[in-house]
């Protein structure tokens, strides 16, 4: 019987990571007197020198290692996700360098907790066994690396600039494995670029890339979304939604629904393992999706 219960207990601890697929309404807080995250991040990026020892910038805030990848996405070309553990979740070890005040440093610890009630993504404090982690400091500006890099992997948040809820997530969402909206594959059914309008050695920014969009919709709130005059060179718009041209465009300050559904995609957050027993012994995985929840929880009461 102990043996059972044991995995029984495994079972719940997969069966939490379904709460991630609930309704995401009460998560969310009214920001509405905030400025967007772009044009925070436009605000703090604006005309920066990186230090010669700082990555090259794509997209305003994205680091690169060489010219190679600006236009490749590091999660499609190569594997760049967080690993999972055995509990279903994703720890992601991060260190907060001691440039920061306490006040400065409550607000990157709330965007790094805010990911733990909508997802299975967990940021916990790094330690000397960690081979890969987060380093997040203050540098030139705000900006991450696209997904896992391996070893110290440094965010920038700036202090003149970057630390607000909404870059913090922006950031960490880079770190998580995502690009900028308005650079996904199919976003020429739902955005119209104005090249001409564009600071011309910065064109390269609004490349397509080949993201796999987790089967989401093209999301003019997500977070990761910039505002309709990003990159401007003469005050007019680089990019207006379509069919639509009224619609509101770039002006989150928070993750959206489709940011939490995506992440939660992404990681397969919102499916878990029953591990079991058959007639031989044998030990059985098998990965149930949340409409399968009430049945797993029948199961669970039947053990």
């Amino acid at each position: 019987m102990d043996f059972f219960l044991l995995f029984s207990f495994i079972e719940m601890m997969h069966i939490s990571n379904v709460m991630c697929c609930a309704d995401v309404a009460a998560v969310e807080e009214d920001t509405s007197s905030e400025l967007s995250v772009g044009e925070l991040l436009e605000r703090a990026n604006r005309d920066l020198t990186p230090d010669f020892d700082e990555p090259a910038l794509i997209g305003g805030d994205i680091a690169v290692n060489s010219e190679l990848d600006r236009n490749a996405d590091p999660c499609t070309s190569r594997g760049c996700l967080w690993g999972k553990w055995t509990d279903g979740n994703v720890y992601i070890p991060y260190y907060i360098t001691n440039h920061f005040s306490s006040r400065e440093k409550a607000i990157i610890t709330r965007g790094l907790e805010s990911f733990s009630s909508v997802s299975c993504i967990r940021f916990r404090p790094s330690r000397s066994s960690d081979r890969d982690w987060l380093s997040i400091e203050s540098q030139s500006g705000c900006y991450s690396y696209v997904g896992r890099q391996g070893g110290k992997q440094v965010v920038s948040l700036s202090r003149q600039g970057c630390l607000y809820h909404s870059t913090v997530q922006h950031e960490l969402l880079h770190a998580l494995g995502f690009n900028h909206e308005q650079t996904r594959s199919d976003r020429d059914s739902y955005i119209r670029v104005y090249w001409e309008n564009i600071i011309d050695d910065m064109k390269y920014n609004f490349n397509k890339i080949n993201t796999l969009n987790q089967g989401t919709p093209y999301d003019y709130n997500s977070v990761m979304q910039y505002e309709r005059y990003a990159f401007s060179k003469n005050n007019r718009p680089t990019m207006v939604p379509i069919p639509n041209s009224n619609v509101a465009l770039g002006k989150a300050t928070q993750m959206s629904r489709n940011d939490i559904d995506r992440l939660n995609r992404l990681y397969k957050c919102c499916e878990y393992t029953v591990v079991r027993l058959d007639s031989h012994n044998s030990i059985q995985t098998h990965r149930l999706s949340h409409s399968h929840r009430a049945l797993q929880l029948r199961t669970i009461h039947l053990l």
